[in-house]
Order: structure tokens, then sequence, then C-alpha cells
């Protein structure tokens, strides 16, 4: 018997002067950054919350507070690594993971396919199983104005028959 799950994550930073630009574990070249706890990596915080949400295990605030001192300054891929753990916690597998960026500059296309492959390493899955976009939104909206970055994230993951319940 198959047991699937869906979860969907969302996150948004906004864009600050003397912040360094890291999307997907990359360093964008790019004269602001975003603005976060951590290193307020957009888009592995979206993979994070799709895969604590497929779990049913709450979102990435709830594991990684930005109350917390621990996480200041933390590479998200070293979180993202947490994730991963608790997937294996609860025998489960994830099957792929879907993901879109929105913002209007820095341009990211040359950097994609390491983005995809930062996370798909950091997760033990195959490249083909990571898949990330970005669309601008025509110069609408905050990320329009370049104010911040958003990212949407959906990840499909198979509980293990005879896995701990979720």
């Amino acid at each position: 018997m198959c047991n699937f799950r869906i979860g969907h994550g969302y996150d948004v930073h906004k864009i600050v002067e003397g912040r360094r630009m890291i999307i997907g574990g990359v360093e964008i070249p790019y004269e602001k950054g975003l603005l976060g706890h951590s290193d307020a990596d957009v888009l592995v915080h979206a993979v994070m919350d799709a895969i604590l949400g497929a779990l049913a295990l709450g979102d990435i605030g709830k594991h990684f507070p930005d109350s917390d001192d621990r996480y200041e300054g933390v590479s998200s891929l070293e979180l993202l690594s947490c994730v991963s753990r608790m997937v294996k916690e609860h025998s489960a597998q994830i099957v792929n993971i879907d993901s879109t960026l929105v913002l209007q500059k820095p341009k990211v296309a040359p950097y994609i396919d390491t983005m995809a492959s930062n996370i798909a390493n950091i997760l033990g899955l195959a490249k083909s199983q990571v898949n990330v976009k970005a669309t601008t939104e025509e110069n609408l909206g905050f990320t329009g104005r370049e104010e911040g970055v958003r990212a949407h994230a959906v990840a499909l993951l198979e509980i293990v028959s005879g896995g701990r319940s979720v």
C-alpha cells in the first residue's frame, strides 16, 4: 500500500543593503542581499517548509526559531540537512520537489542548475528529482519593485509501509 503526502512551502525575504544574496545555497553577486536571522535563503526555506508540511511537522519557524541564537547566520543548507534527517526518522522518502523563485533581480538563470544540485545533494536525491525555476513579475508588486524575493515549493513524499505514523 502506498502512502503519498504532498507539502507546500512558501517563503519571502526583504532585499536590503549590507547582506549577501544567497539563494539555493549559491552566493549570487549582487549589491544587496536578503534580510533574515539565518542566511535568509528563501528557496531552501520554501523547500524545507514543503517537506515539513508533507510530514505534518509544522514549519521551519517551529523547528528553527529566529529567537534561537544557534540559527543566527547559519547556512540554510545545514538546516535542510536536519530536515532530511526528519524525513528518514519518519520512514519517508522524497519522490520529488518542484520550486519557483519570484524575483525581478538579480537574474538567477545561470545559477539554477547549481541550486537544484545543492538541494538534491543535501537531501540525497538525484538531480532529476529537484526542479528549480524562476520568474519575474513584470515589475509588479514588491518583487517587481525589487523589494523582496519569494519562493514556492511543493514536495511529494512517500511514507514507507510500516513506518512511523505522521
